[in-house]
This record gives C-alpha cells, sequence and structure tokens, in this order.
C-alpha cells in the first residue's frame, strides 16, 4: 500500500477554488523548470541532473495529494535512461524536461489505473559538465552554468595558459623560424613541380600557377625552371615518337613495294607455268628436248621462291610496324606511368614536408605563447592568434564548430583552445 501525504494542511473549499489552487501549484513548479533550464529547447544528455516533483489532483475527494516517494533527484546514466519507482527505466536522452514530466504522469496513471493523471514537473538540478583542452592554464572538467560563452568557459580554467617563471624561448622561436623559412621555400618548389606534373598529365602546354603561390616573390623563378623542364621533356617525348612515325612511314611503303612486286613476279610464274606446261606437253609426245623440259622447270621453281621471299619480306615489314605501333603505346604508358609516380612521390613529399613545417610552427607558438617578450620575437610584425573550437555530440554524431569569444556554450561540449602563429 504507498501512503501519500499532502503537500501542505488542505482546507476543503469549492471545487472550483481547488482546482485554480491545483493549476496554481503546477504553474508554480513549471515556471521554476523554464527558470532552471535557461536553454530554450534543451534535450537531455548523459549525467544531466534532473529534480522530480509529482502531485496528483483527486477530483472524487477535492484533495491533492503529494507522491513523495517518486519526487527526488534523478541522473541520466550512461544508458540515457532515468529510472523512475513503479515505472522503472525511462528513456531521457534526447528529450526535453516537458516530455519527461508527461511521460512520469502518463506512466503513473497507467500503472495504478487512476483516474486522474499525475502532474509531474521536471527542472534541471545540475546539467552535464563542460570540458576544456588546449591552450588553457588548467584543462579539464567543469561545471555548466546557463548562458556560458567560450570566453567565459576559458576564464573558468584559469584563462589562457601561460609560461613559468623565468623561462625564456627566444632561441628556440629563431630555430624553429629558421627551420620554418627552409620548409616554405621547399614546399613551394614541391607545389610548383606539382603544378608542372598535372599540366603534363593533361596534356597542357602552359603550367598554372597554385594561387597559394602567385604572391612568393621567387613565384616567376620557380614557374621558368619548370616550364623550361617541361618544355625538355616535351620535346624529347616528342622526337620518340616522330623516329616511330618515321619508321612506320618506311615500313609501310616498303610493304606497299613488296605487294607491287609480288604482283609482278605472279604475272611471271602464271607465264612460266604456262611454258613450262607446254614443254612437258610436247616432250611427252618427243617434240621437245628434255633439256628444253628441265629448264622450264627449273624457271617456275625460281619464280616460286622469289614470290615466297617476296611474301616473307612483306610479313616481315608488317611485324615491324605492329611492333613500332607497340612501341609508340608502350610510350605512351610509361610517359603517363612515369609522370603518376612523380605525382605520387611530390605528394609524398609535401606530406612530409607538412608535417614538418606543422611541427615548426607549433614549436614558435609555443615559444610565442609561453614567453615573456613573445611581442619581441618577431620582428616583422607577426601576431599570435587564438582559435577556439567546440566538439559537440549532435544526435549521436560528433560535429566541431568554429567558435568566436562570445559563442555560446551547451552542456557537454568540448572546448579546444590553440593558438596560430601566421608564417610569411
Amino acid at each position: 500500500m504507498i501512503e501519500f501525504r499532502p503537500l501542505k494542511r488542505l482546507v476543503r473549499v469549492n471545487t472550483s477554488f481547488r482546482r485554480v489552487a491545483f493549476a496554481a501549484v503546477c504553474l508554480c513548479a513549471a515556471s521554476a523548470a523554464a527558470h532552471a533550464d535557461n536553454i530554450p529547447g534543451y534535450h537531455l544528455g548523459v549525467m544531466d541532473k534532473l529534480h522530480v516533483r509529482v502531485a496528483e489532483w483527486q477530483t472524487a475527494e477535492g484533495t491533492i495529494r503529494d507522491w513523495a516517494v517518486v519526487s527526488g533527484d534523478y541522473t541520466v546514466g550512461p544508458s540515457g535512461s532515468i529510472s523512475i519507482p513503479f515505472i522503472g527505466d525511462m528513456p531521457a536522452m534526447g528529450k526535453t524536461t516537458d516530455e519527461i514530466a508527461e511521460a512520469i504522469g502518463i506512466g503513473l496513471q497507467k500503472q495504478f489505473g487512476l483516474r486522474d493523471r499525475p502532474s509531474a514537473s521536471v527542472e534541471m538540478s545540475q546539467f552535464r559538465p563542460i570540458y576544456l583542452s588546449g591552450e588553457v592554464q588548467n584543462p579539464g572538467e567543469f561545471p555548466f552554468a546557463p548562458n556560458l560563452t567560450v570566453l567565459k568557459a576559458v576564464s573558468l580554467g584559469g584563462g589562457m595558459r601561460r609560461a613559468d617563471a623565468g623561462q625564456r624561448f627566444a632561441r628556440d622561436f629563431i630555430n624553429a623560424k629558421g627551420d620554418a623559412v627552409v620548409y616554405m621555400a621547399e614546399r613551394g618548389r614541391l607545389l610548383m613541380r606539382k603544378a608542372r606534373l598535372l599540366a603534363e598529365l593533361a596534356g597542357k602546354d602552359e603550367i598554372e600557377v597554385p594561387a597559394e603561390l602567385k604572391q612568393l616573390p621567387q613565384a616567376s623563378a620557380l614557374l621558368a625552371s619548370e616550364k623550361a623542364l617541361m618544355d625538355t621533356r616535351s620535346q624529347r617525348m616528342k622526337t620518340q615518337l616522330q623516329s616511330l612515325e618515321d619508321l612506320k612511314t618506311l615500313l609501310q611503303n616498303e610493304v606497299e613495294a613488296l605487294a607491287k612486286k609480288n604482283d609482278t613476279q605472279s604475272r611471271q610464274l602464271e607465264l612460266a607455268k604456262a611454258d613450262r606446261d607446254k614443254v612437258e606437253s610436247l616432250a611427252e609426245r618427243g617434240l621437245e628436248l628434255a633439256s628444253r623440259r628441265i629448264s622450264a622447270e627449273q624457271r617456275a621453281s625460281d619464280l616460286e621462291a622469289t614470290l615466297l621471299d617476296t611474301e616473307t619480306a612483306s610479313l616481315k615489314a608488317k611485324q615491324d610496324i605492329n611492333k613500332a605501333n607497340q612501341d609508340e603505346n608502350t610510350l605512351h604508358n610509361d610517359w603517363q606511368s612515369s609522370l603518376a609516380k612523380d605525382m605520387q612521390d611530390t605528394d609524398t613529399e609535401l606530406e612530409t614536408l607538412q608535417l614538418k613545417l606543422s611541427t615548426s610552427q607549433s614549436l614558435m607558438q609555443e615559444a610565442v605563447a609561453q614567453s615573456a617578450d613573445a611581442s619581441n620575437l618577431d620582428p616583422s610584425g607577426q601576431s599570435v592568434s587564438i582559435t577556439y573550437t567546440i566538439i559537440r555530440d549532435d544526435k549521436g554524431q560528433t560535429k566541431e564548430i568554429t567558435a568566436q569569444e562570445n559563442t555560446q556554450v551547451l552542456p557537454g561540449d568540448l572546448i579546444k583552445v590553440s593558438t596560430g602563429l601566421a608564417i610569411r
């Protein structure tokens, strides 16, 4: 048997007044919940803590009963649910407090077969925490409060990271900057080489200069060097292809000449065979000498051998033409394979160089961020920039959001703070 206790001392008055009083209690509870949330349309997540209050208006008795056994504090667990007495596990992650309140009332009404649905109010007692990482003095987990911005969150972590007293990083900065300058020059050369390879693969005669290189002082020299190399390679390729084309033309002429010679010898062979047959016929009748017959046979045999040699030479010339075609295809394929390999090697070198450049830039950024003399490190006037990134879980999907100092932070957000330095 569930024992209910009244919220306060109840006074029996007319039914209309009691209903107004009950509505006022529910309105106050809802107002408190809205004030606590202070985030329009906020959806619950793991580690959010809720305060639940449940009351029931009993029409028959005209009284208000307090469900004290159900009221209390609840935490959204790792499974995304809260455990309510008599109802059991109730999904909460992704729902609003109003949806949870309605679900509790419906669940209790069904469980006990109540005529009147209990009224539940759900308010946030504590939001799930936020997290700070990167260039902050004290990274870690911090409690969330409504109207929290990125700048306020960073202040919870003690502000930007500061160096220990007495540390000097000018030498590290100078060394890292020297490496970065060398890497940037090498990167420009590789980017221009990649542009030349792209032009060769596309069969173009001109190199399209990458946009990031157009403003560099050495862009013209890099372009002239790669253009000279491309012209040399192109000329060599054209020369080889022209040699194969000349060979095919010569062989084709040879095939045509052999075909004409073959026709002439075929006609001569036909005449020789006719003469041989005539001599054989006369010899059989004793009208022709045997020597004459032998001579006719020898002439026909010689012509057949010569015709066979001509056909063999023609086949050999045709085979050489096919080989020249194969050599031409092989030359094209080797050219494309060479370009593809050069492109792959260039991309690999660019990736390796980018890692080295990123390391040098990170060392420079660290020196600038930690040095007390950061403003004097770079005489060229380069400045430090601070970048904020919010990692947020959105309906089970993690997304990165570029943020500003006044960007609103939501419960559960991870704020990454990083410093940057422009390399000229």
